[in-house]
Parts: structure tokens; C-alpha cells; sequence
């Protein structure tokens, strides 16, 4: 016991507690990832939704505004994707495959992100550019 640990020998040192987000955090949190879908389909601005909730929560909840800076990346990426299908259409007419590919991957991501948020998870996209730190 020289070493100042109380735990018996190859046992780590417990882990120091995280920040737990309130159940109202949390719902900021699902609500972060969700809102770039509903934005997306009422004016087709996904990043719009995020943003909103990042600048109305960034100061309150450091879970939140991790969240919705995330969803906000995420949604910059998949605009960005969008864009250039769209562009591939005219070019090489492959923008016809990839548009519902980026279109149905956004969905589906932005979902998943929504429940694990919801649990208290900070949940981080694959496929994303991490633009906003």
C-alpha cells in the first residue's frame, strides 16, 4: 500500500463522478437533434434548428449546448452532401442514388442521436465535420 491507493493491487482507481443532465437537459438535448429535421422539412434549413437551440441554451446547460453544437455540425455536413448530390445530378446523374442515401442517413442518424441524448448520452455523429467546436 505504498503507492497511497486503497484498492487492492491491479484494481484501477474508481472513476471521478460525471455530469449527470436533468431530465429537462436532456429533452434540450433530444430536442437539439430533432429540431434540424423539422426545420429541414418546414423551410429546408436543417442547420437553422440546432442553431436556435444552441444560442438559446449555450450559457445554460454545458450538456445542451454540446448536443445542439454537435446536431449543428451534423446538419452543416449533411447540407453540404446535399448540395453536391444535387450538383452530381447534373454532372454524372449519380446525385440520383446519393440524394435519398444522404436524405434517409440524415433521418435515421439524427434519430438515434435524439434517443441517446435523451438518455443523458453526449452521442457524436459518424460521418461529420466537427466545424463548430
Amino acid at each position: 500500500m505504498a503507492s497511497g491507493f486503497n484498492n487492492p493491487i491491479g484494481t484501477p482507481p474508481p472513476e471521478k463522478p460525471q455530469y449527470v443532465p436533468t431530465p429537462d437537459e436532456r429533452n434540450w438535448g433530444l430536442l437539439a437533434h430533432l429540431s434540424g429535421l423539422i426545420a429541414a422539412w418546414l423551410g429546408g434549413m436543417a442547420f437553422l434548428g440546432p442553431l436556435i437551440v444552441w444560442a438559446i441554451k449555450k450559457d445554460q446547460s454545458p450538456f445542451v449546448a454540446d448536443q445542439a453544437k454537435e446536431a449543428l455540425n451534423f446538419q452543416i455536413a449533411v447540407s453540404i452532401a446535399l448540395w453536391i448530390s444535387a450538383a452530381l445530378i447534373w454532372v454524372f446523374c449519380i446525385g440520383l442514388v446519393l440524394l435519398p442515401i444522404v436524405g434517409v442517413g440524415s433521418i435515421i442518424f439524427s434519430i438515434i442521436a435524439a434517443i441517446e441524448a435523451n438518455k443523458g448520452v453526449y452521442y457524436r455523429y459518424p460521418y461529420t465535420l466537427r466545424l463548430i467546436n
